[in-house]
Order: structure tokens, then sequence, then C-alpha cells
């Protein structure tokens, strides 16, 4: 695998300033170097032959020499899965691996893929750690049975199980445990009968035999101890690095943790006068740790490791009370689970056997440690099509018997290793023996470093080796051809070398004087460049245009454009190409003004436009020409009299009827006309133009409107007086019988509304008077 270094912005293959192949090719994986022998121009270093290839290219480097070597994968074994007999019938077993030799490049990503099948009936071996402090006694009652009965459950699972058995305590000092006489012989209280506190003992190696487990069991008894957290991190280490004693096969390792308590890890041993890390070594002597009182517990990292470098998984089975406990510990141990034990453990092979299926339909891979300047990433391709990148890139979950899932993985170096050119690194699935090895090759140089003539006389009387097209210097001197001591780099002599003209400027202030030689700075922009003897010259301060570099249509030469064909002008921005100039009727600028620099210059004032063809002020076509044709056609008009002198620039043709007119489609530059002339009458003709004859065709008879019939006109108009004249009458007569009817209205009204009062009238006087006399007696 060839990996190589992608420039993470710019060109960094310029900013580089890479002296030679090698270096070149180790800056990015587009770099190149040219090897042409004649590509530097005056004033150019050597770095300048190191650039991204396209670049190269297009300076001029020709095809063929230009080394940009590439990364490749090969794969020098892949062994398939195999099939596995069982009870005659065939069965899948995890056995299949690839083994990719990838040769590297700096900074190009190699990839490969790996493929994972879940195997079925595939190898188990189990070995149960149990806790035999006091507060466990009533749980070994229920282990005493485990071995045939775990045994007859995992047969269901795969044909080849082996079980061991180990327990543990505490460490075997003060204050994890009493040291009194009489508690080292027995822990307990008076009343119970305990064995001897112990860190570790492994009681029954792997075996096949589920009635030897039960019976050594049930010859195990409880002990005790002082402290709640156990001593269990000494157990697991000793399990995991004593393979020999424990009986480890390369199949599936599962580790049973069984416990009622928390732990103790790393630095807890201070408390007991324990200073010394844990070296996780195995000290089993006749099946009994006997370094617990020497070394400290074992860090987490410390257990982490070692159970993956020995491919177990563990399977805690705790109480409900240190639940939360053990699920923190899982988390930080990969490939492990955390179960709830019952509290007498009556569950423990329900437990087991749900645990080594959670387990199992997972895979995780994991590498070796990388070299410096390596990294690897994964993209995962499980079940139903799911793809994660990143930290689940390296694991799929759900995994069924016959499954078989996909990863991607992709190696990336950054420079060549400092210690040799080839390195080795594993991937393995965690729990598994299986793994991949990847042979790691640098390419640190080119191929035409194998070429190179050493003391070569093309590098100043063999002060250099000629490589790759360049002089790679000897140690002390430097220079394009290795012409100068680096003691001799600054001196008035040779910088007189690098002035122009006598002038004060080194190098035109654009250069180095190196060895009494100008080497050129370089811009930001790869693109743009010093060149010169004294560096006066560069391709980026030439005239722009539209904010272009000579316009878009040239190259810059020393601060002069030089114009593409067809292109003049000090920013190359005057065409001559017409074609932009060509007007709709086929003329240069409608034959109304010149073409300069692809552009029309209207000399007619009265016309404008990109081709001198609007004419606000102007009539048009139809009116302009309509006064000729009228006196040509018809004899009429206002040129009738001078029709032979004004308008004979146009050949007539008449036709019978408007339909026998040429169409819009049928010549070119045809406009069709419809004018009315003195009699309001309407004629209608085309007017067409092209190979500089003018075309008009006419309809023969126009079309003229009817005079209008007098009698109608009269009699409707008459009929309209004496009609509007009965409707106003009509409309008097209306409104006068709506008036009377209100007034009677009115009046009907204020009658019924009338009162007659019957009491006499004040002013009146009656007619007869009476006279009464005084003297008068009645007599």
């Amino acid at each position: 695998m060839d990996l190589r270094e992608l420039p993470l912005y710019g060109n960094d293959c310029t900013k580089a300033s890479a002296q030679s192949c090698g270096e070149c090719i180790q800056v990015g994986e587009k770099c190149g170097w040219c090897t042409f022998e004649n590509f530097l121009k005056q004033g150019e270093s050597k770095s300048t032959r190191c650039d991204e290839v396209e670049a190269l290219i297009k300076k001029g480097c020709p095809n063929g020499t230009i080394e940009n070597p590439r990364g490749s994968v090969t794969v020098n074994q892949n062994k398939p899965v195999t099939n596995r007999a069982y009870h005659n019938t065939p069965k899948l077993q995890s056995e299949g691996y690839t083994c990719p030799q990838t040769d590297f490049v700096s900074g190009e990503p190699q990839k490969f893929s790996l493929t994972f099948k879940r195997a079925e009936d595939y190898p188990i071996d189990l070995y149960y750690l149990m806790d035999l402090s006091f507060s466990m006694k009533d749980d070994l009652e229920n282990v005493k049975n485990l071995g045939t009965d775990l045994m007859k459950e995992m047969q269901t699972i795969t044909s080849d199980f082996r079980i061991g058995f180990g327990s543990f305590v505490e460490k075997t000092v003060m204050p994890y445990i009493s040291t009194t006489p009489a508690k080292l012989l027995n822990p307990c209280t008076a009343d119970q009968n305990c064995t001897s506190p112990f860190s570790y003992k492994n009681v029954l190696k792997l075996t096949k035999n589920g009635a030897e487990f039960n019976k050594l069991v049930s010859k195990q008894q409880i002990s005790g101890n002082l402290d709640s957290p156990e001593g269990g991190f000494d157990a697991i280490m000793q399990v995991a690095v004593c393979g020999e004693q424990i009986g480890w096969r390369n199949v599936t390792r599962l580790l049973v943790f069984s416990t009622d308590a928390g732990f103790h890890f790393a630095g807890d041993g201070k408390l007991g006068g324990i200073v010394l890390p844990n070296d996780g070594k195995c000290h089993l002597k006749d099946n009994m740790y006997t370094m617990s009182h020497y070394y400290d517990y074992p860090s987490i990292a410390h257990l982490v490791q070692k159970l993956s470098d020995n491919n177990i998984q563990t399977i805690f089975a705790v109480t409900e009370e240190f639940q939360s406990v053990y699920k923190e510990l899982k988390n930080l141990i990969p490939k492990s689970a955390v179960g709830t034990l019952s509290s007498n453990s009556s569950n423990v092979i329900k437990l087991i056997i749900d645990a080594y299926n959670s387990l199992s339909s997972e895979v995780i891979l994991e590498n070796s440690k990388l070299p410096e300047g390596v990294s690897i990433s994964y993209v995962s391709h499980c079940k139903n099509g799911v793809s994660e990148t990143g930290d689940n890139g390296r694991k799929c979950s759900n995994i069924s018997i016959g499954d078989e899932v996909s990863f991607d993985v992709a190696i990336t170096a950054k420079g060549c290793p400092s210690h040799g050119k080839s390195e080795t690194i594993k991937i393995k699935p965690l729990g598994f023996n299986e793994e991949v090895v990847i042979v790691l090759n640098f390419i640190c140089e080119c191929e035409c470093h194998d070429n190179g003539v050493a003391n070569s006389d093309k590098c100043h009387f063999g002060n250099g080796t000629f490589e790759c097209g360049a002089c790679r210097c000897n140690e002390g001197r430097i220079g394009r051809v290795c012409e100068c001591s680096k003691d001799d780099v600054r001196t008035e002599d040779l910088d007189a070398n690098c002035r122009m003209d006598n002038g004060t400027d080194i190098c035109s202030n654009n250069g180095d004087c190196i060895c009494g030689t100008c080497e050129c700075k370089k811009r930001d922009n790869p693109e743009e460049r010093y060149e010169g003897k004294f560096c006066e010259c560069d391709n980026f301060n030439c005239d722009r245009s539209n904010n272009k570099l000579c316009g878009g249509h040239g190259q810059c030469v020393c601060r002069v454009c030089v114009c593409d064909t067809n292109y003049t002008g000090s920013a190359c921005d005057c065409s001559l190409d017409t074609q932009s100039c060509v007007a709709s009727n086929g003329q240069i600028c409608n034959g109304r003004g010149t073409c300069e620099c692809g552009v029309c210059k209207c000399t007619d004032q009265k016309f404008q436009g990109p081709t001198c063809e609007i004419c606000p002020t102007c009539p048009g076509v139809c009116t302009e020409h309509k006064a000729c044709v009228q006196c040509r056609a018809f004899q009429t008009g206002e040129f009738k009299d001078t029709c032979q002198e004004k308008c004979s620039y146009f050949n007539l043709a008449i036709v019978d009827k408007k339909e026998d007119l040429p169409q819009p489609n049928s010549q070119p530059y045809l406009t069709h006309c419809k004018e009315r002339d003195a009699n309001d009458c309407w004629f209608f003709f085309t007017y067409s133009t092209g190979n500089d004859t003018v075309q008009v065709y006419v309809v023969k008879d126009p079309e003229c409107p009817a005079g209008p019939d007098i009698i109608p006109i009269v009699a409707g108009l008459v009929a309209g007086i004496v009609l509007i004249g009965l409707a106003l009458l009509l409309i008097w007569k209306l409104l006068m019988i709506i008036h009377d009817r209100r007034e009677f209205a009115k009046f009907e009204k204020e009658k019924m509304n009338a009162k007659w009062d019957a009491g006499e009238n004040p002013i009146y006087k009656s007619a007869v008077t009476t006279v009464v006399n005084p003297k008068y007696e009645g007599k």
C-alpha cells in the first residue's frame, strides 16, 4: 500500500521547497517531480521541479518525465471461511482472513475490505470465577451442579464446550483480612466452618468433564474478609495471563465473574503497604496466586489490555445492588456484558446463555499499535444495509449465525518512519483468534533515485549526486548545481553578479542571491512566478481587462501580454473577429458603422445598438417605403410625379390577393406591410432585402370601405327623434300621475286626522238682547 499525504489547502507541493524527488513525494499525493534536465528556466530553483502533476505539464514538463509514485494493495493470502463437521452436518467455522501487503507514499489512503461471518458450532471455553467471601455462601450451593447443567444447555450452541472453575477472596494482608492466627485459620464466626483466606485459586482448569466440575466445586468452602470490596481484579489478571495453567485454547474464551460486592483497583494496595504496580505476569504456584502481598491490584486499563491481548470476553454476573458499578466497568471493557445475578445464583445458567448470545452477536474490530504517523479508519457495512463511520465503523451488532458483514479499512501514513521502511500491524475481531496481518512498506524515494550518479560532473566538479534530473548536493554544498559552499553564500563579490545594470537591488528584490546566481522567490499563488537572470520578469504584472490578466486572451511574459490569435492590444482585449458586428441583414454594423475590437462604432448618429440597427427617430420600414410603393403600383401618392427618380431602388411584383404574398419564413429579412392611402383604402405589400437587391410584392387591388346608405340613416334618425319625444311625454305623464296620487293621499290622511269641537265660538254674539226692568215687581 502506497500512502500519500493530501494537501489541506493551497498548493503544498510548491510551498514545501523540496530539494529532491524523495522530499517532494512525501509532501502530498498530487505532488510530482519533473526529471527533465532542461526543465528549469533561468532564475528558478530546484524546488520548482516539485509541483502538482497538472501544473508541471502546463509548465512544459514532457510526458514520461514526471515522478509521481502511487500506492497499491497486494493481497498475499485470502483464506475464505471453511466448513466444520458436527454430527455429520457441515457447519461454518470462522477461519477466513486476508493478509494484504501495502506500499505507502505519504498521505494517500490505501483501502481494502474485510469480511466477517458468524460461525456455527464454534468451540467455546468458559471459565467460572467465583467470589467465595462469606456473603456468597448460598450461591456456592447452586453452583455445585453448574457443570453438568451448563454442559447440557451449551450443547444447543456448540458441540465443543469446556468449562473451568476458579475462586477468589482478597489479598492476605491487613486491613483486607484479619491476620490473627485464629482468623487466618477460620475467618468466619465461631459457629461457621470457613476455609483460610486466599487471593485467587485455580480450582479446575478447562475440561469437557462436567461431572468433574461438580465434584471439585462441591468440595469448595466459603472464606471471609474484613472490607466490602473484593480482590477480583487480581484473579481476573491471573486468569487472563496464565493461559497454560487455565488451559485456554484459540477458540471463543468466556470468563464469568460472579460476585455480590465491588472491587479494589490500582492504588488501593497502599492501604496494605503494597506500592509496586501489578506486573501483568502469571504468578500461579500449585494453582494459587502467590504474589498478592507483593503487587498492587491492576488498573482497569491494564486489565482491558490483557483481556484484549488474550481474546477473553468477560461476563459480570453481579447482584442487583452493584449493577450500576459493573455497567460502568462494562463500558470501559470492550466485548463484555453484565447480567443480574439472583441472591442465591439460581439463575446463573440463563444469565450465561443470554450474555453469550449478546456477546457473540456483536463483532468489534481492533488493531495493534500503529507506527508513528500512521492512522486507520473503518466503515462498517452491517445487516439491513446499515453503514457507520468513526468509532461505530469498527463494529456490527445483532449478527445471527451465518450472517456476513464487511468492513472497509483505510490506512494513511504521513511521511516516512524514522526507523526502517517496513512495519507490520494486525487487525482482529475482539474475542476471536483470527487476525489480519498487514505489512506496510513505505516508499521514501523515487524510482529515479536508484539511477543517480554520485559525484557527477554535472554537479560542479562532483560536489553532488545527479539524480532525477537535478543535483542532490553533498554535505556543505548548496546551489542549483552545488556550485557554492555554505560558507560563501553571502559575499559582496557574489552579490554583484545578482544586480541588474549595476543597480542597487539584489535580484530586483524578487529573489535571493545564492552563490552569485539569483533564485527567484515563490508566490503564494503557484500560478504566479518570478523569472529571469535577475528575477526581473514575472507573469502576473501585465495589463488586465475585465479583471482578467491579458483579458483572458493571452499569456503574460515578462510583464508584457502575448495575445492569442485574433486578439490584439496591451491587455489582449481587442478582438479582430468581426462576427459579433454582423447585423441581421448580413452587413457589418448594418452598413452604418465600423467594427473596432469586435464592437460596432456607429457613424450615422441616428443609429445605435450593438450592430447599429436601432433607430429610435426613424420611421418603420412600411412607412418609409409607402409613398414609393403607391406611386409605382397605383400611380398615386406624394411621389406620383417624381416616381421614376425617387422610387427605382426596388424590384416590384404585383400579386392578385393577399394570400399570394410571400410568407414570413420564405425569405430572409421579410416585412409584411398594411398602409392606408388618401382615399382611406388599405393596400398590402411585402418588403425584403437580400444579395444587394430589394424586392417588393404588392396586392393588385386596395381594400376600400363601401359608402354609407343615406335613406336608412335619415329614417333611423327621424324614428329616433319621434321615439325619444314619445318617451319623454310618457315619462312626464308618469311623473304627473305619481305626483297627483301623492297629493290626494296626503289630503285623505289629513281629513281622517281632523277633530270637530262642539263648544261655542268665543267670538259669537247672539242677536237677542234681554233687558230686566228694576222696577218691575212681578205684578
